[in-house]
C-alpha cells in the first residue's frame, strides 16, 4: 500500500552562499535538469540534479531561488526529535517523552508517558527501537487475527522505516509495515492491516478485494482519507 513519499536514497547537502545552512542536494540518473522541491519526510527543501552536473552550477541555481528556499523552510513543518519533553504520539494518543537516568534501560509506555531509563546520551536510540517493537508485536498480532477470520495464514511479518508503502504482502504470505503505522490513529492502523492481510485472499485491488478489506474495516474510506491528508507527518519523528 503506497505512501505519500517516495523512497530516495539519502541525500548530500551542498553549501551555497547566502543561505543560512546546507541545502539537500539528490542525484538522479532520470533527471533532465535541475529543479527545487519540497521533501516533507526529510523536512526540507531538495535540489535535483542530473549526475553530471557541477557543484557550483547548482549553488548558482539554488541562489537564485534564495527566496523561495527560505519561504518554503519556514513553511515546513517541525520535525519531533526524540528528545525529553516532546510528545510522540502511540496509536494516535500523545505521549511525553520522560527521561529517567534510575530506571532500567528501557521504555515504559503509560499513563499518557513513554518513560525512558538509562543514559541520556542513547535516549533517541532505545526509544526508536521500542518503537519499532512495538510496532511489530502490534502488527503481527492484529495481522494473525485479521487472517484469522479470513481462514488465511500469515508467513512472517516485518517491520521497517519505508517511505514509498504503508504495507506490502508477498505470495508467500509475508507481511511488510512501515513501523510508522504505530504512531497513527489505531483504526488507520487496523486499516492498513486490513488491506494487506486481504491481499492473502486476493492479491489485486479488485472489487472482490476491496469487498475483503471492508469486511475486516467498516470505516475503510475514512482511514484512507486520513493517510492521504496527514500520513506524510508520521514520517517527522525521530
Amino acid at each position: 500500500m503506497p505512501s505519500r513519499t517516495d523512497p530516495k536514497a539519502s541525500p548530500a547537502l551542498l553549501a551555497v552562499a547566502g543561505l543560512d545552512r546546507p541545502v539537500a542536494l539528490r542525484r538522479n540518473a532520470r533527471a533532465r535538469r535541475l529543479s527545487l522541491r519540497l521533501d516533507p519526510a526529510l523536512g526540507e527543501v531538495v535540489v535535483v540534479a542530473p549526475p553530471r552536473v557541477p557543484p557550483q552550477v547548482i549553488a548558482d541555481f539554488v541562489n537564485r531561488h534564495a527566496e523561495w528556499v527560505r519561504r518554503r523552510r519556514a513553511a515546513m513543518p517541525v520535525r519531533t526529535l526524540f528528545l525529553p519533553g516532546a510528545e510522540v504520539p502511540v496509536l494516535g494518543v500523545p505521549h511525553r517523552i520522560i527521561h529517567d537516568p534510575t530506571a532500567s534501560r528501557g521504555v515504559r509506555c503509560a499513563d499518557g508517558e513513554l518513560r525512558v531509563g538509562g543514559p541520556a546520551e542513547h535516549l533517541g536510540a532505545r526509544l526508536a527501537a521500542w518503537l519499532q517493537a512495538e510496532a511489530r508485536r502490534q502488527l503481527l498480532a492484529r495481522s494473525r487475527a485479521m487472517a484469522l477470520k479470513l481462514g488465511v495464514t500469515v508467513a512472517a511479518v516485518s517491520v521497517r522505516d519505508t517511505r514509498s508503502r504503508w504495507g506490502s504482502c508477498a505470495s508467500s504470505g509475508r507481511l511488510s509495515y512501515s513501523w510508522r503505522l504505530l504512531l497513527a490513529p489505531e483504526a488507520v492502523l487496523d486499516y492498513v492491516v486490513a488491506h494487506e492481510v486481504a491481499h492473502l485472499v486476493e492479491m489485486n485491488h479488485s472489487s472482490r478485494f476491496w469487498a475483503v478489506v471492508d469486511r475486516l474495516h467498516p470505516d475503510a474510506d475514512r482511514c484512507r482519507a486520513w493517510l492521504k491528508a496527514k500520513g506524510q507527518d508520521l514520517h517527522l519523528y525521530g
